[in-house]
C-alpha cells in the first residue's frame, strides 16, 4: 500500500481547510474561493441593508416550495467557492440545513457589490453563474446606485443584460414565476457615482 497516496491532500481540500479556520480567526469578513485564492471582504450595513432588502421583496412573492440561502458555500469548481449574498433554491433542499448546496440548485443568484468585490461581482460570477446553468444572477451596487440583471447562461457568461438606476422596480421572468424587486429604498453609498 502505498503511503504516500494515503495522505495527498487535494489543492482545493487544502483550501477549504484554510477558509474554515479564517472564518473563525476574522468575524466581520465574508470569504470565498475565487480563483483558486482565499479573499476576505469586509461586510458593510448597506451591504447587509440590500440583501435584507431584497429578500423582504422577494419572500411574498415566492411560492411555499422556494427558500432562500444567504452566504451558504455554494462549490463551483476546484478553483471557486462562491458564498452568494442570497440564492434561491428548492425549500426540499433547504430543509436540509447543509454547509453547501451545488449550483444546479439556484434558480436566482444575487450578489451586492462591496469595494472589494467589483471584479468577481461583475466578471468572475458572471462567467462562472453562467457555467453552471444559474439562470438569473442579479447584481446590486450601491457605490454605482444600479442594478444589473444577467439571464440567459452561455460559456462565457450570461448572454441577456440590463442595468437599471435605483428608483424603480426590477421584473425577472423566472421557471418559478415573475419576481418585482423595489430599488427605490435601496441604500446608496454617499460616494456613489453613476457608470
Amino acid at each position: 500500500m502505498d503511503r504516500e497516496a494515503d495522505v495527498t491532500v487535494s489543492e482545493s481540500d487544502r483550501l477549504h481547510s484554510q477558509l474554515s479556520r479564517f472564518e473563525d480567526m476574522f468575524p466581520g469578513y465574508r470569504m470565498e474561493i475565487v480563483e483558486g485564492a482565499i479573499v476576505m471582504s469586509p461586510v458593510r450595513p448597506y451591504h447587509n441593508e440590500t440583501i435584507w432588502g431584497v429578500r423582504d421583496d422577494l419572500k411574498p412573492q415566492l411560492s411555499e416550495d422556494w427558500a432562500f440561502i444567504s452566504d451558504v458555500a455554494v462549490p463551483m469548481d476546484d478553483d471557486n467557492e462562491f458564498c452568494p449574498d442570497l440564492a434561491v433554491i428548492p425549500k426540499v433542499e433547504w430543509r436540509k440545513n447543509l454547509t453547501a448546496y451545488p449550483p444546479d440548485l439556484i434558480e436566482l443568484a444575487v450578489e451586492v457589490v462591496s469595494p472589494s468585490s467589483v471584479r468577481n461581482d461583475y466578471e468572475v460570477k458572471n462567467r462562472a453563474y453562467a457555467r453552471a446553468g444559474i439562470p438569473h444572477y442579479v447584481i446590486f451596487d450601491p457605490y454605482r446606485a444600479e442594478c444589473v440583471k444577467l439571464w440567459n447562461p452561455g460559456p462565457d457568461g450570461y448572454r441577456g443584460r440590463d442595468t437599471f438606476p435605483y428608483g424603480g422596480t426590477v421584473t425577472i421572468l423566472t421557471e418559478i414565476g415573475k419576481l418585482l424587486i423595489g430599488t427605490a429604498e435601496l441604500p446608496v453609498d454617499p460616494g456613489a457615482t453613476a457608470s
